[in-house]
C-alpha cells in the first residue's frame, strides 16, 4: 500500500512532547479535516516509571485521542539524540514518504531539561532541507525528493534564551483544550496524578496567556523563520477575531 500523503507533520524528540506543546493545534487541524501526522524521533525511554512497551501503548492512545491520520516513532536513541547525517536521513525519509506541505518542530535550548530538544530542532531543520535533495535517493530508501513549503516552530517557554522571531501566529485551541489535556493524561507512566496536576496547571496557564493575546480562551503560539507574506491583507484580517480592547486608563 502506498504511503499516505499528509498535509502537515508535527515532529519532536519524545512521545508526549507533541501533546504537551502542540496537542491543541493537532486536534484543531484534524477537526477541520486536514491530514495530520505525528512523528516521535525516539521512544522516550528509559524513564523512571516507564518502559518501551508501556510508552508505545500510551503514544498510540494519545494519537487516537487527537485523531491523527498517522503516528510513527523512529528508532533514534533517547538521551543520545544528535544532529548527524544518519539521523537526518531517517527523518527526511519520512518526509519524502508522506510529502507534507508543512513540518512543525520545537525551538529552543532547554539546559534544565533534555538536550534532545535542541538537537531535535536542528534535525528537523536539516531534514526539511534534505527532503528536497536530488541524486541522493539511495540515502532515503529510494524515495523521491519532496520540497516542504513551510517550517513552523513551537517556541518552548522553558528555553534558555528569549528568541525574537520574524513573525508569529496563535492558533485558537479553546474548543479542543480538553482533548489536549486527555492526550497528555494518556501518558500515565510519565505523569502520575500529582505530577499530572502540576503540569496541566502550567499548560492551561501558558495556553491561556498565548490565547488571551488574541482574544481566545486558549491558544498555541507558533513562529516562522521569515516574515509572513500576504496578497490581500484586508481579506486576511477581516476573517480574524479582533483582540479585546485594553482597559481604559483613568
Amino acid at each position: 500500500m502506498a504511503d499516505q500523503q499528509l498535509d502537515i507533520i508535527f515532529a519532536m524528540p519524545h512521545p508526549d512532547d507533541l501533546e504537551i506543546t502542540c496537542g491543541g493545534t493537532i486536534a484543531k487541524l484534524v477537526k477541520r479535516g486536514h491530514k495530520v501526522g505525528m512523528l516521535h524521533l525516539t521512544n522516550g525511554e528509559p524513564t523512571p516509571l516507564g518502559d518501551p512497551e508501556t510508552r508505545a501503548a500510551e503514544c498510540i492512545r494519545a494519537a487516537e485521542i487527537l485523531g491523527v491520520a498517522h503516528v510513527q516513532t523512529l528508532p533514534l536513541t533517547n538521551r543520545e539524540l544528535m544532529d548527524c547525517p544518519e539521523n537526518r536521513y531517517q527523518i527526511a525519509t519520512v518526509f519524502r514518504r508522506h510529502r507534507p506541505k508543512i513540518v512543525v518542530g520545537m525551538a529552543g535550548r532547554t539546559p534544565g531539561a533534555s538536550p534532545d530538544h535542541y538537537q531535535g530542532q536542528l534535525l528537523i531543520e536539516a531534514a526539511r532541507f534534505y527532503s528536497q535533495l536530488t541524486k541522493w535517493d539511495d540515502r532515503f530508501d529510494d524515495t523521491s525528493p519532496h520540497r516542504i513549503d513551510w517550517l513552523w516552530y513551537r517556541p518552548l517557554p522553558i528555553a534558555a534564551e528569549v528568541s525574537h522571531w520574524h513573525s508569529t501566529f496563535v492558533v485558537d485551541t479553546s474548543d479542543v483544550i480538553e482533548q489536549k489535556v486527555a492526550a497528555i493524561a494518556a501518558y500515565e507512566s510519565q505523569f502520575p496524578p500529582q505530577r499530572l496536576e502540576r503540569i496541566l496547571h502550567r499548560i492551561r496557564a501558558m495556553d491561556a496567556v498565548d490565547g488571551g493575546a488574541c482574544g481566545f480562551a486558549y491558544g498555541e503560539r507558533f513562529a516562522l523563520p521569515h516574515a509572513i507574506g500576504m496578497n490581500d491583507p484586508l481579506a486576511h484580517f477581516n476573517e480574524l477575531q479582533a483582540p479585546p480592547a485594553p482597559p481604559l486608563v483613568r
